[in-house]
């Protein structure tokens, strides 16, 4: 009998470790989710790699002057957000350069623009590294070059925004001196550019080794999606900038070897940090990429009392509605860098989410704003109870990321 014992224990122990077993799996599965995005949102213990990227216009509030005083105060409104994203988890932060490289533009008018986005890339890092370092995160702007490709058909029809907006008289007029393309933004009017989607980040090994040997700190890359450089094809591995070449006609040359855009008589050619930050959050093995606006989510019917946002949607859905593309300069690009990383991404899980900048937090606990991910009941969840924003009606100019 004393031989047998220790089996009846074990015997015993099994009976116990099997009821602790089912009990906990019933009440797993008993209980419901209490949100639709939960199962792309991370557990709160979970430290992720995130990627966000926030719009040049987060850095000049409505009815503000862009100046670096102006800049720097929108930019402290920032901080203690990303104060707090940066205690969680692993962040890297990618921003638009649309207001200030446009500036520079019409100040520079000689300059290049690779020089000018590599100019506004500094100046937006230094406005958010010193406001970061003010509420305590120790922020590094990273200057990044991306290579594009000089025959993307992105020259054929420049749809992305820069610089300021106008009247309909002072646009034709500087359309007709500078040969500018302008295009409706709203009921104003915006220059266009080519906006060649991302190669390479020349820098992404510069990135990846912050991240893992510092994960405290914030690099800041791919500003305005990075200076816009090219290969020259007899010689891949030198660089040339994409820079402004003299012209009536858009179209594409060869100029000592190297393709460059032709665009009127300045030609800007900047990637998109929307696309470049998709490109990044893939490429970093991200586990979510947030795009971050002043306008919320994805809204079907946006603007109008029969509003609604989307609480969850999957690519599928949102290339079938063709959500976004109403808005090719603004939330357009946004709806396809979310389908970009979410379909590129290797990463199990991976999931974009899109929406307010003051809900940062609440976007990666699955709270605010509009998640994009493989996995979503009927391919869209709408969120219950919340109204459509009103329409804006003001005598400022609306601002668009």
């Amino acid at each position: 009998m004393l031989l047998q014992r220790p089996a009846l224990v074990r015997m015993g122990m099994a009976r116990r470790m099997f009821a602790t077993a089912s009990a906990s799996s019933a009440a797993s599965t008993s209980t419901p989710s209490t949100s639709p995005a939960s199962s792309a949102t991370p557990k709160k213990d979970k430290k992720l790699r995130l990627v966000l990227a926030v719009g040049g216009n987060a850095l000049q509030r409505r009815g503000d002057r862009l100046t670096i005083e102006n800049q720097l105060k929108a930019a402290a409104e920032m901080g203690p957000v990303m104060k707090e994203l940066c205690s969680k988890h692993q962040v890297v932060l990618t921003h638009g350069n649309g207001p200030q490289v446009g500036e520079l533009a019409l100040e520079r008018s000689a300059a290049t623009f690779d020089v000018l986005g590599a100019e506004s890339m500094g100046q937006i890092g230094y406005v958010l590294a010193q406001a970061m370092q003010s509420a305590g995160v120790t922020a590094i702007p990273i200057l990044t070059q991306v290579v594009v490709d000089q025959f993307s058909e992105a020259f054929k029809d420049p749809t992305k925004f820069v610089g300021p907006i106008y009247g309909k008289i002072e646009a034709q007029a500087l359309q007709q001196s500078l040969g500018w393309t302008i295009k409706p933004d709203g009921e104003y009017f915006r220059r266009v550019v080519p906006s060649p989607p991302p190669l390479e980040i020349l820098q992404i090994d510069a990135i990846r080794t912050l991240l893992e040997h510092n994960d405290s700190v914030l690099p800041i890359a791919c500003g305005g999606g990075g200076v816009p450089v090219a290969r020259i094809p007899s010689r891949p591995s030198t660089l040339v900038g994409v820079e402004a070449v003299i012209g009536k006609l858009c179209g594409v040359m060869a100029v000592h070897n190297v393709s460059l855009a032709v665009c009127s008589n300045l030609c800007l050619c900047p990637t998109d940090k929307d696309s470049c930050g998709a490109k990044l959050a893939i490429e970093l093995e991200a586990d979510g990429y947030i795009i971050l606006t002043d306008g919320g989510g994805i809204w079907e019917n946006f603007g109008k009392p029969s509003a609604r946002e989307m609480e969850a949607a999957t690519p599928e859905y949102l290339k079938g509605t063709g959500a976004g593309q109403k808005f090719p300069g603004s939330m357009g690009p946004k709806v396809t860098a979310a389908i970009d990383f979410v379909e590129g991404s290797k990463k199990p899980g991976a999931w974009a989410a899109i929406g307010d900048l003051k809900d940062a937090a609440a976007i990666v606990e699955g709270l605010e704003g509009t998640y994009i991910k493989k996995d979503v009941k009927d391919g869209v969840i709408w969120r219950a109870g919340r109204a459509g924003p009103p329409k804006k009606e003001s005598q400022d100019p609306p601002a668009r990321a």
